[in-house]
């Protein structure tokens, strides 16, 4: 009996020991965090839109924290792959996900993913968004909203419309427009913006909903004729351009959007930590004219804030894809 109470308080007292080691350590962590490089993994190619907001924001906030952070492009299936590889991370506060919409519509698409976005990933911080901008090619003739909408219902199937790929901010945008609208362009989906817009730009695919950063060159030269934006409100970067709301689709709203999100082990210490060092760098006068120049607003706000706009914003794509039966493949 002796031997047998011994050998029980034995366990117990190793497994208190490990549990205040593990305490311990992890409360040291917290405190001392970052004490080596971050990774910021971006799950779009270099030159992108994540990509740029991604090194801009790395940048200022390796000088908030006198540590190196570095971007790690791992593009490939619609941002999964990057996701995949950051849910399965340590959960130290080191390995960050450049989180977008493309999280959000591949939740909303229904099909079976490696990881849950909702729940395998911990909020860290919103941290910009930009509009898509209606662009057409200045041989279609059209010089707005309704005009390009009476030419769409006069001609159904006949306009090509062209994205960054299927299943993208673009794509959808797209299929929203001809929802609300109620016409019918045909979507013609590429690997890429820059794919997509050279063939814009040659008048091959006449109509794009691209992303400010792609298009706004384009627009100031003259060779794109740009319609409306997306957004909710009209753009800070091309201010005199109408929303497409404006024009007379009551209600309609796109948007690319950027955030940070971490594997969901990750400790709240860590987290608040990143948070605040992330609200501090998108505050600085030097990252918001960065941000500005390529035609992205900042965003930043609270983690509780980023958990509500993923909801509604899968949410909004779940009931888009399914009205419009759009596919990812």
């Amino acid at each position: 009996m002796s031997n047998g109470s011994n050998k029980s308080s034995s366990i117990l007292m190793l497994i208190f020991w490990i549990f205040f080691s593990f305490s311990t350590y992890t409360s040291a962590a917290d405190l001392t965090f970052p004490n080596k490089p971050i990774k910021l993994v971006v799950g779009f190619p270099s030159g992108s839109s994540a990509d740029v907001t991604a090194r801009i924001v790395a940048k200022k906030l390796g000088e908030v924290f006198s540590q190196s952070v570095i971007v790690d492009n791992r593009p490939g299936a619609s941002s999964n792959i990057a996701t995949e590889g950051v849910v399965r991370a340590q959960p130290d506060g080191y390995t960050l996900l450049v989180g977008s919409v493309a999280n959000t519509i591949n939740s909303g698409m229904g099909k079976s993913l490696p990881f849950n976005f909702s729940t395998d990933l911990a909020p860290v911080a919103l941290i910009t968004s930009l509009p898509n901008i209606l662009v057409v090619h200045p041989s279609l003739g059209v010089s707005s909203v309704q005009e390009l909408i009476a030419m769409a219902k006069a001609k159904p199937n006949f306009l090509n419309y062209a994205s960054s790929g299927n299943g993208t901010s673009p794509h959808l945008s797209g299929e929203l427009f001809n929802l609300m609208a109620n016409v019918k362009m045909v979507h013609v989906p590429y690997k890429g913006s820059s794919q997509a817009i050279s063939d814009v730009l040659s008048g091959l695919v006449p109509v794009m909903f691209s992303p400010a950063s792609t298009a706004i060159a384009h627009i100031n030269s003259g060779t794109l004729k740009a319609l409306a934006v997306t957004s909710a409100q009209r753009s800070a970067v091309v201010p005199k351009i109408l929303t497409v709301n404006e024009s007379g689709l009551a209600g309609y709203e796109t948007s690319v959007w950027f955030c940070l999100l971490a594997p969901a082990q990750t400790p709240k210490d860590i987290l608040e930590k990143l948070n605040t060092g992330v609200n501090q760098a998108l505050q600085s006068t030097e990252v918001k004219s960065q941000l500005l120049s390529q035609g992205i607003d900042v965003l930043g706000g609270t983690r509780e804030d980023l958990a509500r706009y993923i909801q509604a914003d899968t949410e909004k794509w779940e009931k888009l894809i399914k009205l419009s039966g759009a596919k990812m493949d």
